[in-house]
């Protein structure tokens, strides 16, 4: 095996892990915890299906699912730091950076500088693909917890107003989905789903 093809075997190898990552959020049935593969395919898929909501803008989709791809590999070494945890936030970007660097390093060098690119993309959320993928990341594990009866915000302690400020973006990029989001999340709080 030539040495490219062989470097790409061993990341293919690597991101199996990423199914041993279980997240805070349950599977929407509500009988066991999500792992990080399940995560990234849902939300690339939402991207697809979801794109025609955006307000009169379009995205790069492929460059989209692509990060949404692999957003969430660095947590084969850093782990899932949870959304509300506020001290686990506390240094996570050079945590997952070093991951990023070492299982990106994995690669042939130009898949390495792509990859790290499109990482770093959706860190930053500074271009529309980058902040649409952001979107999909945000409001996926909402609708686990709605359908779930806020079973990992209420394990969590979380409050409404927690869960509106990590969507509030929404408001002017996909108007139409964050009504719809805010909506569940008013209703959850009715339901005693989640904390006012």
């Amino acid at each position: 095996m030539n040495e490219r093809l062989s470097r790409q075997i061993e990341f293919i190898r690597e991101m199996d892990r990423l199914k041993t990552i279980f997240r805070q959020t349950y599977l929407m049935d509500a009988s066991r915890h999500e792992n990080d593969a399940e995560h990234s395919w849902h939300i690339t898929l939402m991207a697809w299906l979801l794109e025609e909501h955006l307000e009169e803008k379009k995205v790069n989709l492929p460059r989209v699912m692509k990060m949404l791809l692999i957003h969430d590999v660095v947590e084969i070494d850093a782990g899932d730091t949870f959304a509300y945890d506020t001290m686990g936030q506390e240094g996570k970007f050079e945590r997952e950076r070093l991951a990023a660097e070492r299982i990106f390093g994995l690669l042939p060098p130009d898949q390495f500088d792509e990859m790290m690119e499109l990482w770093l993309e959706f860190e930053q959320r500074e271009t529309m693909e980058s902040s649409y993928a952001a979107a999909m990341d945000r409001i996926q594990p909402l609708l686990h917890n709605y359908y779930t009866q806020g079973k990992a915000w209420q394990a969590h302690g979380v409050t409404c107003d927690r869960v509106l400020g990590r969507i509030r973006f929404l408001e002017t990029e996909l108007p139409d989905v964050y009504t719809l989001v805010s909506g569940l999340i008013h209703d959850a709080v009715d339901k005693g789903y989640l904390l006012p």
